[in-house]
């Protein structure tokens, strides 16, 4: 199966379609009395599907085992079509529009095997994704252009001991959203000169300036030190999120002390230096993160986001 030990638990929700068309008015006429041989033709394939949609990574040999919260299915006669539609939702970091779609062709053909002994018309039509939410993907921006720059704190890398793989990861993942790279600079350990780097990027009019290292607890990791004063708000929910995130997956991403705020109208973040704190720290918030621009510039929350 697709790794998705990478991916954050999000609300996912699929909607799916079926079309069973009989052969008759008195088929549907037998069904709505609940005149059907075999029994209550909608109850009985309500049950099938709810089955269904459980069973999904049994039968479906790439589909992961995950929690269905809630499930419900609707009908509705058009003439001699009868049309299905399945809602699925969980809570967690893969969607379900396999999940809908699988119990909703069950429901069809539930209803299928039940008919069959009386109407010999009776068709399956249209089985499709009808909508789905969750995801990155229904987070992402609207596209809109922003600018990083990115700044490695590191005084082995600076003195060229080491090579830089932490801030590489943090470009390559700005990349993958659109943002535009403007800097990508390698500094040592010291106050005085990430201070001044963040000045030169906000006098750039970076929208994002990201620091990688210098968030732990040695004697040299002074980012957050150097950070603090100038951040005019933090932003608590992002630091959580990264740390929830790394903590979820290793014991020691409790010890980082990564930092979130805003300077007029540039996110500052400060990222762990190790390779692996780096690209967790950017799964665990982006491309959400880029949201923080629409609210800056006065957007309100969509309803729909939680």
């Amino acid at each position: 199966m697709v790794d998705i030990t990478h991916k954050n638990n999000t609300l996912r929700t699929a909607v799916a379609q079926a079309i069973v068309k009989v052969g008759s008015s008195e088929t549907i006429q037998a069904i709505v009395s609940k005149c059907i041989p075999k029994g209550d033709v909608f109850e009985m394939a309500k049950t099938a599907g709810l089955f269904a949609v459980k069973r999904t990574s049994d039968m479906i040999p790439d589909c992961h085992p995950l929690p269905i919260e809630y499930t419900s299915i609707d009908y509705k006669i058009n003439n001699l079509e009868i049309v299905i539609e399945m809602t699925v939702k969980t809570i967690y970091k893969t969607g379900v529009e396999v999940e809908a779609m699988h119990g909703v062709s069950v429901v069809a053909l539930t209803m299928y095997d039940m008919l069959k002994p009386v109407d010999k018309n009776v068709e399956i039509q249209h089985i499709k994704l009808l909508k789905k939410r969750g995801g990155k993907s229904s987070y992402k921006d609207n596209g809109e252009p922003f600018t990083a720059g990115v700044i490695v704190c590191s005084d082995s890398i600076s003195a060229g001991h080491k090579e830089d793989k932490a801030g590489k990861a943090i470009i390559e993942k700005l990349k993958e959203c659109g943002v535009t790279i403007n800097t990508y600079t390698i500094i040592p350990d010291e106050i005085d000169e990430i201070q001044q780097q963040v000045k030169q990027l906000r006098k750039d009019e970076n929208d994002l300036i990201i620091f990688t290292g210098g968030t732990g607890l040695s004697p040299r990791d002074v980012t957050p030190e150097a950070l603090l004063p100038l951040i005019e708000r933090r932003i608590p929910g992002i630091e959580e999120a990264i740390r929830t995130y790394g903590q979820n997956r290793m014991p020691y991403a409790m010890l980082s002390r990564s930092v979130a705020g805003v300077i007029g109208e540039s996110l500052i973040l400060a990222l762990p230096g190790s390779t692996n704190g780096a690209k967790e720290s950017m799964e665990a918030i982006f491309p959400a993160v880029l949201h923080t621009f629409r609210i800056l510039k006065g957007a309100k929350h969509d309803g729909n986001e939680s």
